[in-house]
């Protein structure tokens, strides 16, 4: 057995870094870019009289890092050579979401909207393993070019964990003389509605509600008459771009079908296990940021004559945090190993409890870690001035998002004691 991370990554890391200094940081700096990252970063971020969405000056400003990034051969690290990524691993991705998030608040990764200069694409994932050769080009190379922007539209008002019960209907359909789909219903939370040129809309074609076949996935333009946003949400996590939608005698033809018909939770998995480990690598990284930077500030604040460090009081729960974090990088690191040792259609029926074990463990450990950080920094911490609000409020959703954690921790279950997976069948009697 060997931990010791690749010498070719840990160049990497080091050629990251170097981009940083030189591309993104001066970038940050211009024209009082850095209002986004300071104490004005949420009211420099978010359009309050357009109902929370994020302003266009914001999202301009990351769209120009990741051009930088793409011109330097950064953005599109994890996707194929085909598509002018560089087949970036799971394990590579892990390491590296860990070492920017470590770094705090900054342009070179942002988190509050999934914006980094390494990118994540779990939408090149799902078209390349399910897409026709035509969506291939149209979704993975239009969304490398901006022309194709899609949206996940899985969850419903009334059922938000329980995809299998979801009340958005299709039925087969013909229009002047071409077959298709009219779909009827209502989705919630489908963040990024308000630039995406395209909806992958999980809608139930055939079998009873609690079924986990019969959902199809349809890729609905969001143009098309019959789909409205009826209200973006406004959220702990500001800016907001996560709306409810209205599905009334939408109409898409049969080319518009993603995958198999009635197998779209298989596309729904493809599209979380790659979010949630990185996600995971990424609330690990905020984690450690929260706890080395309370340890420094505790070893330079001298209340009472003498730093606060000497107290165990303060040193026990920053102990606790800190041999979490060192255990949980090593599932992290270790999980996205195996990922990438299995065919990706493959993870859910294998691994997916590790998985999940690490989303869930690691979205609960940063909030424990940015709670503790404004402690230890008192009145400080609470403000605006120190970043562990902010990362508090962004880190808290993904114990809810992605899978909830009480909803990863029953797929954990279900694994243990051989209801799904390997170990299915192995307890009967």
């Amino acid at each position: 057995m060997d931990f010791t991370l690749p010498a070719e990554l840990t160049a990497y890391l080091a050629e990251l870094d170097a981009f940083i200094e030189a591309e993104i940081k001066p970038l940050e700096q211009a024209d009082d870019n850095i209002r986004f990252f300071d104490h004005r970063r949420e009211w420099a971020r978010t359009d309050f009289e357009a109902g929370g969405l994020p302003r266009h000056d914001w999202e301009e400003l990351l769209r120009e890092a990741q051009r930088r990034a793409d011109a330097a051969g950064h953005w599109r690290f994890s996707a194929p050579k085909k598509y002018g990524g560089k087949d970036g691993s799971n394990l590579w991705m892990a390491v590296i979401r860990e070492h920017f998030a470590a770094k705090g608040l900054g342009l070179h990764n942002d988190l509050q909207n999934e914006h980094s200069i390494v990118g994540n694409f779990p939408f090149v994932a799902m078209f390349e393993e399910f897409g026709t050769e035509e969506q291939k080009r149209e979704f993975i190379l239009g969304g490398f070019e901006r022309t194709r922007i899609t949206a996940f539209g899985l969850t419903e008002p009334d059922h938000g964990s329980d995809a299998t019960h979801m009340e958005t209907r299709a039925v087969r359909e013909t229009r002047d003389g071409v077959s298709g789909w009219r779909i009827d219903g209502e989705k919630m939370w489908i963040t990024g509605m308000h630039v995406a040129t395209h909806c992958a809309l999980f809608v139930r074609t055939s079998g009873a509600d609690g079924d986990a076949k019969g959902i199809t996935c349809l890729l609905v333009p969001t143009e098309t008459p019959g789909l409205k946003i009826e209200e973006y949400l406004w959220t702990f996590n500001m800016p907001t771009d996560h709306p409810r939608l209205s599905f009334t005698n939408v109409w898409v033809p049969e080319t518009a079908m993603l995958g198999e018909e009635g197998r779209g939770l298989a596309l729904a998995q493809s599209f979380v296990h790659q979010n949630r480990i990185r996600q995971a690598a990424s609330s690990l990284g905020a984690a450690v940021f929260c706890i080395e930077e309370s340890v420094k500030y505790a070893r330079k604040r001298k209340p009472f004559g003498k730093a606060l460090s000497e107290n165990q009081g303060i040193q026990f729960p920053l102990v606790e945090l800190a041999t979490q974090a060192e255990m949980l990088r090593w599932l992290i690191y270790k999980t996205a190993w195996d990922m990438d040792r299995l065919p990706h259609k493959a993870i859910e029926r294998e691994m997916s409890d590790k998985v999940s074990m690490c989303n869930y463990w690691a979205n609960r450990l940063c909030c424990e870690a940015a709670d503790r950080a404004m402690q230890v920094h008192g009145g400080i911490g609470y403000s605006r001035h120190t970043p562990f609000e902010h990362i508090y409020r962004h880190h808290r959703r993904y114990r809810i998002t992605e899978g909830s954690e009480e909803i990863q921790m029953r797929k954990v279950g279900a694994y243990l004691f051989g209801y799904l997976g390997p170990r299915k069948g192995s307890f009967e009697q």
